[in-house]
């Protein structure tokens, strides 16, 4: 009879060699390059089976991330969401080739919160989601990868403060030798062009891909810090933020709104390279994962609008929408169709811009597994639509046509790259538009004077003078003289209360201010307006005054 030990042995070879091959995956031997995940001092290492092996603290913090066998994070500094999470709790499991660590805080600045880190066997990213029940007590939801400068030196140039001769304004704006000025608040792209961004070293490269911002807050062209470097503080700081106190948390209809809470943010990831930059990594994989607050695509609608009528050939249109739950955004083609995806079922403040200035708002209604369909909308509330005399700029809901407009993102107003701000002589029909200030502040270039032709039929009739604005500082609105005669003051405009113009935004709340001139303040030839801000407050400096950023100027027929 022939023997089945040889049977027998095989089975048993293969049953070690599983249980092998799960004690690894759960418990993977320090040093070997392996995809697992093993407990430590609370927390957990994870090795991600390719280049990376991070550690997440009891804390449901990171304190170590290393590339290729090379630390990358601070050794000083955890990376971490807010200033740290403090979990009461963290916990790992293994979905097939997928690690999830679930963390959760009963901390006092995240209730209840949960945070996951989140790894593909053999992907360089590190996903991760948070959910968060109330507003933390900072006032910011954001995650910090808190990297070595000198190994990650190449950030983005205007937020790169290393080199500084000291803060030029608070603790976070910061002047340089050659009289240029960095902060973390420059060089931030808005919302609806949000590019994957991050920092590079030597053969590495650690970068944020922001993902989903349907939890977040701001609409499409709100920005916010993206990275901070600073090579006497050791810190490259590569970060998401969700949504923040700094003057940036606006609805799409331009008011403030509340932070989104008891909603999934994200996903998102920090992506690991040898120095290129990663496309958007694929994370529709975390669908399958039981995250707190996910909705799937079964669970969501689409919006498809089938065009505009009324559209300015020299804009680009895109359509918003918010509610307390979510928004959404998408830029709209030449004829103004277009189709907004993967939409959470519900009602929703829906605004039809033009660039970032609102022209039409309505509402609408999403349900799950089904488009919405919105034929032809009439935009009704475009003001370049009326008849002037003449304007300066257009409305389009930004002073980025002025001078200096372009720059506001990116520097200090004080910065040497800057053109000089002022006192402008404006003359209709000889100046330019680049040569009218993007922002008019009382302490630096005020006022601005408009030199402007009436006829004997102009000047003998009353006229509508108005002032559009896209955001202000101090409660600055504009005072008015014509010809020597004041026009009455108006009130400040609802803004948030933050520095603004010196911190990067001009974003704000769109306000018109609207004058009646009577015919007896005109004049048949040359008439003058003279423009400065007030305020009941009192200014801190020259750039820190009461001011306001210009989206137009014009008198009407």
């Amino acid at each position: 009879m022939k023997s089945n030990h040889g049977r027998i042995g095989l089975k048993s070879l293969k049953v070690l060699s599983f249980i092998a091959s799960v004690f690894l995956l759960l418990h993977p031997r320090s040093g070997f390059a392996s995809f697992g995940v093993t407990s430590s001092s609370g927390g957990y290492i994870v090795n991600n089976g390719a280049n990376l092996v991070f550690t997440v603290d009891s804390a449901g913090d990171m304190p170590s991330c290393k590339y290729k066998g090379v630390e990358l994070n601070d050794t000083q500094k955890a990376s971490c969401l807010a200033s740290g999470f403090g979990a009461s709790s963290v916990q790992a499991s293994v979905q097939g080739g997928v690690i999830v660590i679930t963390c959760v805080s009963k901390d006092s600045e995240f209730v209840n919160c949960t945070h996951y880190y989140i790894v593909t066997n053999g992907l360089d990213d590190i996903f991760m989601a948070t959910y968060p029940t109330v507003e933390p007590s900072v006032g910011e939801l954001r995650y910090i990868f808190r990297g070595q400068y000198n190994l990650l030196p190449n950030g983005p140039p205007d937020s790169n403060n290393n080199g500084n001769t000291g803060a030029i304004e608070s603790s976070d704006v910061f002047g340089h030798a050659n009289g240029t000025t960095t902060s973390k608040y420059y060089g931030n792209e808005r919302a609806h062009i949000l590019t994957v961004k991050g920092a590079t070293g030597s053969g590495v490269g650690v970068f944020t891909a922001f993902g989903n911002r349907e939890s977040s807050t701001g609409g499409p062209f709100v920005r916010d810090i993206e990275n901070q470097g600073d090579g006497s503080g050791g810190d490259q700081e590569i970060y998401n933020y969700m949504n923040s106190g700094h003057h940036l948390d606006l609805t799409i209809a331009g008011e403030l709104e509340a932070f989104r809470v008891n909603v999934l943010h994200g996903p998102y990831a920090f992506c690991f390279t040898t120095g290129s930059t990663p496309s958007v990594p694929n994370m529709n994989f975390i669908a399958n994962l039981g995250l707190t607050g996910y909705v799937g695509s079964s669970g969501r609608g689409r919006l498809v609008l089938n065009g505009l009528s009324g559209m300015n050939p020299n804009y680009t249109y895109t359509m918003g929408f918010n509610n307390s739950v979510a928004q959404y955004w998408q830029q709209l083609g030449s004829n103004g169709s277009g189709e907004c995806y993967n939409m959470k079922p519900g009602t929703y403040n829906m605004t039809i811009y033009k660039n970032e200035l609102s022209v039409w708002t309505g509402s609408v209604t999403l349900t799950a597994g089904q488009p919405t369909t919105l034929h032809t909308i009439t935009i009704t509330d475009d003001p370049s639509t009326t008849p002037t005399i003449w304007r300066i700029g257009d409305w389009d809901g930004t002073p980025l046509e002025f001078l200096n407009g372009g720059n506001i993102m990116y520097m200090h107003p004080s910065d040497v790259r800057e053109s000089k701000w002022g006192p402008v002589n404006f003359t209709i029909g000889q100046s330019s538009t680049a040569s009218f200030p993007a922002v008019q502040f009382r302490g630096t270039n005020s006022p601005t004077t408009i030199w402007f032709p009436l006829t004997s039929g102009e000047a003998g009739a009353s006229h509508v003078f108005k002032i559009g604005i896209t955001d202000a500082y101090n409660g600055g609105r504009p005072s008015v003289v014509i010809n020597g005669h004041a026009l009455s003051n108006p009130g400040a405009s609802t803004q948030p209360e933050a520095r603004c113009f010196t911190t990067g935004t001009y974003r704000g709340n769109n306000t018109t201010f609207t004058w009646t001139i009577p015919s007896s303040d005109l004049i048949n030839g040359w008439n003058s307006i003279t423009i400065t801000p007030i305020s009941g407050s009192s200014d801190l400096s020259p750039w820190l005054s009461a001011s306001f950023s210009y989206d137009c100027v014009e008198l009407d027929q």
